[in-house]
């Protein structure tokens, strides 16, 4: 299987629409994540990934074709040396592994260029096969914040699993 994660460029704006404007991968993100998710929106998101220092956000490949994005935020203040991932695979992708191979990829990254100790990423509770996938890559779950997540009128739990940085 021949997963990469590389920057963004120009030539992603079709494919980018063609995954992300899905109602299925919404539901599983953040409101901030536009849908419908049209041409305006990744022309908007390649522009701001542009102008990042440090590359923080990928664009997810498998074998050959933009199939998903994945990302970090690193934190600031007192939680500077934690970082929270995010990522999303389009849905006719999906069960293929490439969300695994994309994690264990960016936690390398992350590892070998910042000083960062802690990884996390928050699951909707509804998104089981997301969870396995970090737990693949090491993470365990660290809590749940109950009843925190109001997507689409459902109010629903934010399970927060986490990978430290190996001693």
């Amino acid at each position: 299987m021949s997963v990469l994660i590389r920057k963004w460029n120009v030539n992603d704006i079709e494919l980018l629409v063609q995954n992300a404007n899905n109602i299925n991968v919404w539901n599983n993100l953040r409101n901030y994540f536009p849908h419908p998710y049209t041409i305006e929106d990744a022309q908007a998101w390649l522009e701001l990934v542009d102008v990042e220092g440090a590359t923080l956000n990928f664009a997810i490949e498998f074998e050959g074709v933009l199939v998903g994005g994945i990302g970090l935020i690193p934190n600031s203040d007192v939680y500077v040396m934690s970082a929270e991932i995010g990522y999303w695979i389009g849905e006719s992708y999906w069960g293929k592994g490439i969300a695994t191979e994309a994690i264990r990829q960016i936690v390398d990254y992350i590892f070998y260029n910042f000083d960062i100790i802690r990884i996390y990423a928050e699951v909707f509770e509804n998104n089981k096969a997301s969870m396995r996938t970090l737990e693949k890559n090491g993470f365990y779950l660290e809590g749940v914040r109950r009843k925190s997540i109001l997507k689409n009128d459902i109010l629903m739990d934010d399970f927060i699993w986490v990978r430290l940085r190996p001693w």
